[in-house]
């Protein structure tokens, strides 16, 4: 199956597209997407978005960043709030495998918008996780 094959490569199994929905935030209609690691912003504090995995392991991986939950917002045995753990000092976030972190990301069809750059060329860190079918994302 394709689905199959895209998940195993990587890709996700949306193929690494954006997910939509009536609920599609602005912040995803007015970002470029991105479906490979290969894929270079249009410009520097251009927002991406993408369902790839490889993307967006490679993106959290480039920022020393740790696949992680909020403690205590978990429900019925599944993570709850998803986040990334950049090295801080919160104990609140719970590390998580990234296999369960993109089960769970791909269960809830969310889409990752982020930033490589910002506008003067920086490293950034920002990311936003988006759901297009929920209003509350």
């Amino acid at each position: 199956m394709a689905d199959e094959t895209d998940a195993a490569s990587g890709a996700g199994p949306d193929g690494g597209h954006v997910r939509t929905g009536p609920e599609a935030s602005d912040s995803l209609k007015y970002s470029q997407e991105v479906t490979s690691p290969d894929d270079e912003p249009e410009r520097d504090g251009r927002s991406l978005a993408t369902t790839s995995h490889d993307v967006i392991r490679e993106w959290a991986e480039a920022r020393d960043a740790v696949p992680a939950t909020v403690d205590g917002t978990e429900h019925d045995g599944h993570l709850g709030v998803l986040r990334f753990d950049f090295g801080g000092d919160s104990d609140r976030l719970r590390h998580v495998e990234w296999e369960e972190w993109f089960e769970t990301f791909d269960e809830r069809r969310l889409n990752f918008i982020y930033q490589e750059t910002r506008s003067d060329g920086s490293e950034s860190n920002f990311f936003r996780l988006d759901n297009p079918e929920r209003e509350d994302g």
